[in-house]
């Protein structure tokens, strides 16, 4: 499964709050997400562009493995597995004895809006401000879905240039 998506920063997350209830648009649902992210020991995740993460949310604890990020458009695609754990500590255990080393941890509350088979985020992300990011899974990296991303962020009236960094790297690059 291929994860498209386009992230832009947002000044006023109000505004794009009151576009997407003018089209009819709820929250689903709005939770508190701490991921926890792993470098291997045996090659370098920030040298390969790929991420490993242990995710605790209201919901438990997921395993997720984010291949390298390729360019679609004006969007990004990554290939993606998730894995449902009965225990992130136990997981992150066995990750430290594998020698697997603690990168670092994003802490955000997320604000989930579902448009049919597009999901839209509002992240308030700890030490680096509010975002929105537009996904659409698919089987493929393909140029429709970044297209569609690309109208949604209009008819939401969100500015400025994509963002391709992950919040990963964005904190990372902000602590150096």
């Amino acid at each position: 499964m291929f994860e498209v998506e386009a992230k832009f920063a947002v000044p006023e997350p109000g505004d794009v709050k009151d576009r997407l209830e003018r089209q009819g648009v709820r929250m689903a649902k709005r939770q508190q997400e701490r991921d926890v992210y792993y470098n291997a020991p045996h090659r370098d995740f920030g040298e390969t562009d790929e991420a490993l993460r242990v995710r605790y949310d209201d919901s438990g604890s997921t395993v997720t493995y984010k291949g390298p990020k390729v360019r679609v458009g004006s969007a990004k695609a990554r290939e993606e597995f998730n894995l449902g754990v009965a225990s992130g500590e136990a997981l992150e255990e066995i990750l430290s004895r594998l020698g697997f080393k603690r990168a670092a941890v994003v802490s955000k509350v997320r604000e989930f809006y579902e448009m049919g088979d597009v999901t839209v985020t509002l992240d308030d992300v700890e030490g680096l401000g509010t975002y929105i990011e537009i996904e659409i899974l698919t089987d493929g990296a393909n140029e429709d879905a970044a297209e569609r991303i690309g109208t949604i962020a209009k008819e939401l009236g969100v500015e400025g240039p994509p963002i391709y960094t992950s919040y990963l790297e964005m904190l990372l690059f902000k602590q150096r």
